[in-house]
Parts: structure tokens; C-alpha cells; sequence
């Protein structure tokens, strides 16, 4: 009976273990003092890989190896200008609140968009939006304009940049150490109940964390 019970419980931790675990962090905080860090992020229309292959997802592009990695965390050092370039291969739609189509928190309250500045994007005219990259704690959103659903886009990742894609770059000022939780507000899950499911609440899909340290 012991026995039963200590094996039930090894399975339990594990099981336990294996739900919280978190996907790995792209260190990008080994930047010389008070020089800027560069992050690159892309969204995909479909991982294309178990064990969600249909969601979409963010992947980071880590510094070191130039490899592109399925995680959603990242690290930066403290009080530092981030110079983020977020690869947009999805397609989009209206914003369903067209609040999250301004640009905030950014450097100058501005983004690029194929090198074009903008401060807000009209999601009715165009290809819509598809994501965003929105830091609440700190106010920053940006919204990710979408591509022509019709193109032949990519459809498992990691994409390349030969596939139909949108560029967006922005800037910001790293806040101190902690760990701030960072999201897609436009509804993107596929099947789930007004989109909000799946992938939208999932790390290491359209959720994450930027770290800051020290």
C-alpha cells in the first residue's frame, strides 16, 4: 500500500511538473553596459509542429546561435533601449476594438511598418491586423498588420523571410529587474470560444514573459 502511494505521488509531481514548465528564455542581456539590445520576434499562422501544430505563435530569434526558438520568454537588461523587429507572417483582420490599433508606449509613440512610420493603424481598410505585441504593465502596444490572405503564405514554422511578410520595429526603454508578462490581444485562437482560447492563454505561444535583470 506504501508502495501504491509513493508511486502515485512520483506520478503526480511529474505530471505536475510536466504541465508548469516553462519554454525556455532567449538571453539577450549579455549586451555591453548601456549599449542597446536588439530582439527579434516572428509571428506564424501555424506552428506546424506537435503538439499544437495549427496554433499560431510568436518564436524568438536567439542572438547567439541566429536559430530561431518556439518560446515566448525573453531577457533583457535593466534600463536599457530595446530595439525590437517583430516579423509579421499571418493575416489579419478589423480589430474587433480599435483602440488596440494605436501605437503606445514606444519611443516616440511610433512604429515602423516596412520602414514607413505610423501611430495608428485602421484595421477596416488593408489586410487588418493579425497580432499585437502588447506589454500592459508598461503601455506599450503595437498593433501587427496582417498580409494578403490570399498570398501564398507561410504555413509552419519558422518562416522565412521569402514567404509573404509585414516588418513592424519600435523602441522602448527596459523598466528594472523583473518579470513582465507580454501578450497578442487580437483574438487568434482558432476553434476556441470568440478566439480567445488555446494559444491566446498559452506560454510560449501568444503569451510570455520579458525578463529584466540587473
Amino acid at each position: 500500500m506504501v508502495g501504491f502511494f509513493v508511486v502515485a505521488v512520483v506520478v503526480i509531481v511529474v505530471l505536475v511538473i510536466g504541465f508548469t514548465k516553462q519554454p525556455p528564455t532567449v538571453d539577450y542581456s549579455n549586451a555591453q553596459s548601456g549599449q542597446p539590445v536588439d530582439v527579434t520576434l516572428q509571428t506564424v499562422g501555424a506552428y506546424g509542429s506537435a503538439p499544437h501544430p495549427t496554433w499560431v505563435s510568436y518564436l524568438i530569434k536567439d542572438p547567439s546561435t541566429g536559430q530561431w526558438v518556439h518560446t515566448s520568454y525573453f531577457q533583457v537588461p535593466a534600463h536599457t533601449r530595446v530595439n525590437m523587429t517583430i516579423i509579421q507572417y499571418d493575416s489579419g483582420s478589423p480589430l474587433r476594438n480599435q483602440q488596440i490599433g494605436m501605437v503606445t508606449g514606444t519611443a516616440g509613440k511610433v512604429a515602423l511598418l516596412n520602414g514607413k512610420p505610423f501611430h495608428v493603424y485602421n484595421s477596416n481598410a488593408g489586410n487588418g491586423v493579425g497580432h499585437t505585441f502588447s506589454i500592459p504593465t508598461l503601455g506599450i502596444n503595437v498593433p501587427l498588420v496582417g498580409n494578403n490572405a490570399n498570398a501564398n503564405l507561410c504555413s509552419a514554422a519558422p518562416c522565412t523571410e521569402k514567404s509573404p511578410h509585414n516588418v513592424l520595429k519600435f523602441s522602448f526603454t527596459s523598466p528594472g529587474s523583473g518579470s513582465y508578462p507580454w501578450q497578442c490581444f487580437v483574438p487568434c485562437g482558432l476553434g476556441f470560444l470568440y478566439g480567445n482560447g488555446g494559444p491566446m492563454q498559452t506560454n510560449g505561444y501568444m503569451a510570455g514573459f520579458m525578463k529584466v535583470v540587473a
